[in-house]
């Protein structure tokens, strides 16, 4: 980080007071060079790492938002699926429904004609017992 001040080596004889003062200076003005450059230093560390933080963020986002749309794609799929499949079999059975819908109109038709043949039958035997029973009930006609 920032490195120990530098101090002028030593000498044996007595500076002056303006070379003394003038050597502080610049030795002040070292350390804040030194200063100043380490908190450039930092403020560039702070900045990269918030750009490589930044960009991890949005990766991040990228991700989750293509794979939420992968997953959405694939409920949809599954549910239009099931739709398909149901509509599919609604329509084979309105189908059948027709289909037993004109089987039952034959067959009551039949039955109609079933009945009506069925009723003939038993008029037309019913007169002549009808006939034969009136007959034998009244006895003056039978002696």
């Amino acid at each position: 980080m920032s490195s120990p001040p530098q101090f002028p080596p030593a000498s044996t004889r007595v500076q002056a007071t303006a070379e003394t003062e003038k050597a502080q200076a610049d030795t002040t003005a070292a350390a804040a060079g030194g200063l100043e450059a380490s908190l450039l230093q930092l403020i560039q560390n702070h900045q990269h790492s918030s750009l490589k933080l930044r960009e991890q963020t949005e990766r991040a986002k990228r991700y989750s938002v293509r794979h939420a749309e992968r997953v959405s794609d694939l409920l949809t799929d599954a549910l239009n699926g099931g739709v398909q499949e149901s509509y599919v079999i609604e329509k084979r059975i309105e189908l059948e429904i027709r289909t037993l819908a004109a089987t039952i109109a034959k067959f009551m038709k039949q039955t109609d004609q079933w009945l009506a043949t069925s009723h003939a039958i038993n008029t037309a035997v019913k007169v002549p017992l009808l006939s034969s029973s009136l007959i034998f009930s009244i006895p003056s006609l039978t002696k």
